[in-house]
């Protein structure tokens, strides 16, 4: 019974199950109370495969997109979800398949966001963290956005997924340091410039928001801020989550507050960035 309770969650949940779950689950099925395909159906319905199916989906989307060679826009998402099922589709849709790669925030970043990155990337990618972690695929580098550890253009592209806004923050929740550095997201953005051809690069956006471990910014502020780094913008799209889901802002979702619609950002900017000609 063990052997396929441990089956089941690698199918399902793309996992391990933890030893309280793997206990019970045997338990249950020792005694006849539970099912083998009650299991299975259990994990299915559970909203841990609900949050991992939408992830999955949104990766094939963006699979499916870069085979058609599409941009897609006005993506949704259904209510109440988190904003990486708009990031992530929206992001690697535009990878254009170049061979040197940096994902930027990569240790705290969704599994599956990595794994399809690496997936398509021909070379691997470098990920730089202020922490290190092992990631399949992923060559790390523990270094300071404010002063990326690699030569001038080291990188055809560059992503960045929902970290810039914690650079000069409380980021002990991601077992870094409690700073406080308004120059930070300045500098942050002038590295990218520095050393990526291309940038991909996702934000919260809306009200003028400070959380203490990031930032948020509307998106005429971002703006502003990719100009003084001279950092131009060449695709950009605000989304904003509705009672109805993720959709496309009508305008700049400006008085959207963070976590007010659902568990995350009620909005968020999704931009390609390239260096001034």
């Amino acid at each position: 019974m063990r052997e396929f309770v441990v089956d089941a969650y690698r199918l399902v949940l793309r996992r391990e199950p933890d030893a309280d779950a793997l206990a019970w689950a045997v338990g249950e099925l020792e005694r006849g109370s539970l099912s083998p395909a009650g299991l299975v159906a259990e994990l299915v319905e559970s909203a841990e495969f609900a949050r991992l199916r939408a992830i999955e989906d949104a990766v094939a989307l963006a699979r499916r997109a870069r085979t058609e060679r599409i941009r897609p826009r006005e993506l949704t998402a259904p209510p109440e979800t988190e904003e990486r099922l708009i990031e992530i589709p929206w992001v690697l849709a535009r990878y254009g398949g170049e061979r040197r790669v940096l994902d930027v925030g990569y240790a705290n970043a969704e599994p599956a966001y990595v794994a399809a990155l690496v997936d398509a990337a021909p070379d691997g990618v470098v990920g730089v963290d202020p922490v290190p972690a092992e990631r399949e695929g992923v060559e790390g580098v523990v270094g300071d956005m404010r002063a990326l550890p690699f030569e001038d253009g080291a990188f055809d592209v560059v992503f960045c997924i929902s970290t810039i806004e914690h650079v000069g923050r409380d980021n002990r929740v991601y077992g870094s340091e409690d700073e406080r550095d308004e120059a930070g997201i300045p500098q942050a953005l002038r590295e990218l410039r520095r050393v990526g051809r291309r940038i991909l690069l996702t934000v919260p956006t809306g009200a003028a928001e400070d959380h203490g471990w990031f930032v948020q910014h509307d998106a005429a502020t971002w703006r502003g801020l990719f100009a003084d780094a001279e950092l131009e913008v060449v695709e950009e799209e605000v989304y904003e989550l509705t009672p109805e889901g993720w959709r496309t802002a009508a305008d700049d979702a400006t008085e959207a507050r963070y976590g007010e619609r659902g568990p995350a950002a009620s909005a968020v900017y999704c931009v390609e960035l390239r260096a001034f000609e």
